[in-house]
């Protein structure tokens, strides 16, 4: 553990990154991409995408490819942590996955009409980046913080991220809003800069955070191969799952919550746009609502879970997820929209800090960090490709993306019963 000098920095350090990466998340993962995505889509006259003799619409196509992109990300990234396990080098593997997403950022600013497949291409990528490098990110959580201290940090990367991402996109809407400014008829060369600028903002305050974040410590021998050790290491990780209290049972059920969550995050503007045929202008404000109130949520779930426990703050958050997302499959306007979105933020942040911070609680002692990390991502990961491929495939089949919002609430249903039996000491 960091002695007491140094852990302000490191700690400041840590939870800056939640500040550099979740300006693609809510800019181009939720908002702006999405929607302009689907502008360009139609500009170019395409309708659909030819997939194996069958044709999906260009929303079930972009669920696919993110799908395909998180899948990607569960098969790669556990050998990837092993290694880096082994070698010492997670925070050279970070800074990778880093460089990777903010070029890739650089390079959606070349998709248009013209160029229609890059809509697919690039949020492959930077996808891919994007949950490689938080792999890494997350792992330093229980190095770098006592157990006590892990749920305030979590909550704090969190709100900074939040925080952070509002005022990017906040920025960037003034700017796509008033293309009149530069002398533009419309703004889609404003959009495409936009994803620049977000490539920029993760790359530096990603230097930022990398700077005061420990080197990694090797724990294998590396006279002996880094594949055949990185194997061992992984194989070594996994079956200790069922001899730790509690914790398959943990990730089972933080499996199907992140079905819940994640989809949500990557459609809501979809189905806002679909579902309810909103205005671009309220899809907008409801994220930003969600973001601001998200930073409030983080707050309040951390402060509950030191009341009642982290699992059952979680049970709380799990509940409220459920009947929101059950909720959603009847709201007709957009004020209701508006009050939907108030509720995704409060749960929001406090179900993503709390599961990150009470794994880390749950994990062994002196345990290889990366490693059990890489099984979190790769939960979270699979559960991101359930729930998307779920979601296009009913839009696909029905044509109706409301029943999205029913399957999502039937995840959280059973994230509730798992999570109901994991037993909890915690750090308090």
């Amino acid at each position: 553990m960091l002695k007491d000098s140094a852990t302000r920095r490191v700690h400041h350090g840590w939870a800056m990154y939640d500040w550099a990466n979740s300006s693609y998340s809510l800019v181009i993962g939720t908002a702006i991409f999405p929607i302009y995505y689907a502008a360009v889509m139609e500009a170019s006259g395409r309708s659909s995408y030819q997939l194996f003799g069958l044709e999906f619409s260009t929303t079930a196509a972009y669920t696919f490819v993110m799908a395909a992109a998180y899948l990607v990300v569960s098969l790669v990234t556990p050998y990837l942590s092993a290694v880096a396990e082994v070698s010492g080098s997670k925070k050279s593997f970070m800074r990778r996955f880093i460089y990777a997403g903010a070029a890739t950022c650089f390079v959606m600013y070349f998709f248009t009409a013209d160029s229609p497949l890059l809509g697919l291409l690039t949020p492959f990528v930077a996808s891919i980046s994007f949950a490689g490098s938080l792999v890494f990110y997350n792992s330093y959580l229980p190095e770098i913080a006592r157990p006590e201290e892990q749920d305030a940090l979590s909550a704090r990367g969190f709100a900074l991220g939040y925080f952070g991402s509002a005022l990017m996109l906040i920025v960037a809407l003034v700017f796509i809003q008033n293309p009149s400014w530069f002398g533009l008829e419309g703004p889609g060369l404003i959009t495409r800069l936009t994803f620049v600028a977000v490539g920029i903002w993760w790359l530096g305050w990603g230097e930022y955070s990398l700077a005061r974040l420990p080197e990694g410590r090797a724990v294998g021998d590396r006279q002996k191969g880094w594949i055949k050790a990185a194997y061992l290491q992984l194989f070594a990780v996994a079956k200790t799952f069922r001899q730790t209290a509690g914790l398959e049972r943990f990730v089972l059920g933080f499996f199907f919550a992140s079905a819940g969550v994640q989809t949500v995050i990557l459609i809501a503007t979809l189905f806002g746009s679909q579902a309810l045929k909103l205005e671009t202008s309220a899809l907008i404000t409801t994220i930003l609502l969600i973001q601001f109130v998200g930073i409030l949520g983080s707050w309040l779930f951390a402060k509950l879970g030191g009341l009642l426990g982290n699992i059952r703050a979680l049970l709380v958050s799990g509940l409220l997820w459920m009947l929101i997302t059950f909720m959603a499959y009847f709201i007709a306007n957009e004020l209701q929209f508006y009050l939907l979105g108030a509720g995704v933020g409060l749960v929001l942040g406090g179900i993503q800090s709390l599961a990150r911070s009470t794994y880390s609680q749950l994990l062994p002692p002196a345990s290889e960090h990366v490693v059990y990390f890489s099984f979190y991502d790769l939960a979270e990961k699979l559960a991101t490709v359930l729930g998307m491929v779920a979601v296009g495939l009913l839009e696909t089949l029905t044509g109706n993306l409301r029943l999205s919002a029913v399957m999502l609430s039937v995840f959280f249903a059973l994230s509730l019963l798992l999570w109901a039996r994991v037993p909890w000491k915690g750090s308090k």
